[in-house]
């Protein structure tokens, strides 16, 4: 049977207990792999595994009691090996590595800080720092709203003005977070956010890591921050 992995600890890690399951219909028992140093966690693969939220969430809550109590290599859902045989082997191949990264991530937790701009704190912004603009929109208004290419005009150089900060607010973002996380990892591009950046961050600093980010949030009415955590350190994870 398929082996299931949901990470990899040292091999002094109390492992998962005994009444832990994980995905599957009905839910599979939690088991461990040793090699060397090493445990993977695991279970049996189920069949035909999809991304269902029952799976995804047994998948984190296997992975969150593991972090509780010692350092986890977080496996992203839908892992899955031939059979134990080959999981084991790979233990033995990239034990070093293994080693290297439990060893870096031992007291620390992931962060997810993504942000969007608050549409209207975002416009007001833009016409308090553009006395241009604020003319031409209090023209407009003053004039019943403006000729449809007046209107145009102020359409487009707003966003333009508001592309730029788009991106100011990305960079001011980075560098804060680079400034008070212990590594950070850049997410893929997306329509929906103005940025993804998961930070690495030490269990003890989390309260200061937190406020730090709450801070920037109220210095920058303009931007919307949604912090996620803590998580297992899935984006530092080779």
């Amino acid at each position: 049977m398929s082996t299931y992995v949901y990470g990899i600890v040292h091999r002094t890690h109390p492992g998962p207990t005994a009444e832990l399951v994980g995905v599957g219909e009905p839910p599979l028992p939690v088991r461990t792999l040793a090699e060397g140093e090493l445990l993977a966690i695991v279970s049996d693969a189920p069949d035909a595994l999809r991304p269902k939220r029952r799976d995804l969430l047994a998948h984190q809550r296997v992975l969150s009691e593991a972090s509780a109590t010692g350092a986890v290599l977080p496996m992203r859902f839908g892992g899955i090996s031939p059979d134990d045989a080959a999981v084991k082997a790979v233990l033995a191949e990239r034990a070093e590595h293994f080693q290297e990264r439990l060893a870096a991530l031992g007291g620390k937790v992931e962060y997810n800080v993504k942000a969007t701009h608050d549409e209207e704190a975002l416009l007001h912004r833009v016409l308090s720092d553009q006395p241009e603009l604020r003319a031409m929109s209090e023209a407009n208004r003053a004039a019943g709203g403006g000729t449809h290419e007046q209107k145009l005009q102020l359409g487009e150089r707003i966003v333009a003005v508001v592309q730029q900060q788009e991106l100011i607010d990305a960079d001011r973002l980075h560098q804060e977070l680079v400034r008070v996380a212990e590594a950070v990892s850049v997410g893929p591009e997306s329509g929906g956010w103005l940025a993804s950046i998961s930070c690495l961050v030490s269990q003890e600093d989390a309260e200061s890591f937190i406020a730090s980010v709450n801070a920037l949030a109220k210095a920058n009415p303009q931007l919307s921050l949604q912090i996620n955590g803590p998580l297992p350190p899935y984006s530092f994870v080779e």
